[in-house]
């Protein structure tokens, strides 16, 4: 078998020069892709992926949602730059697994990263809201505007507050569990169950009632929950000027300690369940309930609405005077013309009547 020709000294060269070459464009190849892989990587990973303009952007994230449903929700927020790239690192980062979807009300922040969302949202971190319940008359009322900001049905709240076994295990009673909540701005997270914003509501006005507002309310030979009481129908009496609501708690705490019935109108509109009602007619007057004053002496059984801090605190410090009557000033500011006698009383009714004559309103 005749042996292979031998290379030239020449050939070698070019065949190892060849390899060479090769095998310098294969790593030239392998470090391109490398590095593009890397700054798509870095660029999925790193660089900002939410844009809000400047707009507070939250993306609720419900009980029982899978991770498909939670990115969905956010791709219909309208700020993310590339949403493709939000599903892939959300793979990535493991979010489609059983468990890593927590539920919650979170932040998409301006120049938030993929990396940045779906840690946020694996890891809980949770954004607060600010809770608040003002202009509330009825039990049902609360419970929707609470239900509307925390992920709580408005039935369930309505059948712990309508509960004579929960209410009781509370302090309250079912009329006057109302008074637990204090009109103030409360930080809360969205997902708190209804249970647990009714502990904390406990919290808070446990807090509220501190040594020197219980000292006083005693001093006035009233419960909390009697405060709270007179309190809302000072707030529906004069809503505009809180600085007469000391002078108006006065009135009333005047009548009580004379044994005279209150007269309060607001308490009749709240007693017709009728709120619409403008002025208080003789037809009105007729309604048979707990909460017509004019019909029974004493408070009524609860609150007609959820008073101010500013209005139980004018119960707590009235003004020092001995007035028992009171009716709006004839100038329609707002304010009230007071008096201790029922002549002067009618003196300023009838001022008040006469200027609604004149104005030919009815």
């Amino acid at each position: 078998m005749p042996e292979p020709a031998k290379l030239s000294s020449v050939e070698r060269r070019d065949q190892s020069v060849r390899r060479r070459n090769r095998n310098a464009a294969i790593v030239s190849v392998l470090g391109l892709t490398l590095v593009c892989f890397s700054y798509y990587f870095y660029q999925i990973f790193f660089t900002a992926n939410i844009e809000t303009k400047g707009k507070p952007t939250y993306v609720l994230v419900h009980r029982g949602e899978d991770w498909k449903a939670v990115l969905d929700s956010i791709d219909h927020t309208d700020v993310v730059v590339d949403r493709l790239s939000l599903h892939f690192v959300a793979k990535l980062m493991k979010y489609n697994r059983p468990g890593a979807v927590k539920p919650g009300r979170y932040e998409l922040k301006d120049g938030y990263t993929n990396r940045q969302v779906i840690g946020v949202l694996r890891a809980g971190i949770q954004s607060p809201l600010k809770l608040t319940f003002a202009n509330v008359r009825l039990r049902q009322e609360l419970a929707a505007k609470l239900a509307r900001q925390i992920d709580a049905r408005p039935a369930h709240i309505d059948s712990l507050l309508a509960s004579p076994a929960y209410t009781r295990s509370l302090g309250f009673d079912t009329t006057t569990v109302l008074t637990m909540f204090i009109p103030n701005t409360y930080q809360i997270y969205w997902n708190t169950s209804a249970e647990n914003l009714m502990q904390r509501m406990k919290k808070e006005y446990e807090k509220f009632w501190t040594p020197a507002r219980d000292a006083a309310r005693e001093k006035e030979h009233l419960s909390r929950a009697e405060v709270s009481t007179l309190a809302s129908i000072v707030e529906a009496e004069q809503q505009q000027h809180a600085d007469e609501r000391p002078r108006i708690a006065a009135v009333y705490l005047n009548r009580l300690k004379k044994g005279m019935k209150l007269q309060a109108d607001p308490t009749v509109v709240y007693a017709n369940r009728d709120f619409t009602i403008k002025r208080v007619l003789n037809v009105h007057l007729q309604k048979d309930s707990p909460y017509n004053t004019y019909k029974y002496a004493g408070l009524p059984p609860g609150p007609i609405d959820l008073p101010s801090i500013a209005s139980i605190d004018a119960v707590l410090h009235p003004e020092d005077n001995d007035y028992l009557y009171f009716c709006a000033k004839e100038d329609f500011s707002g304010y009230h013309a007071f008096a201790t006698n029922e002549r002067d009383h009618i003196l300023n009714a009838r001022r008040y009547q006469a200027a609604l004559n004149r104005a030919g309103i009815r």
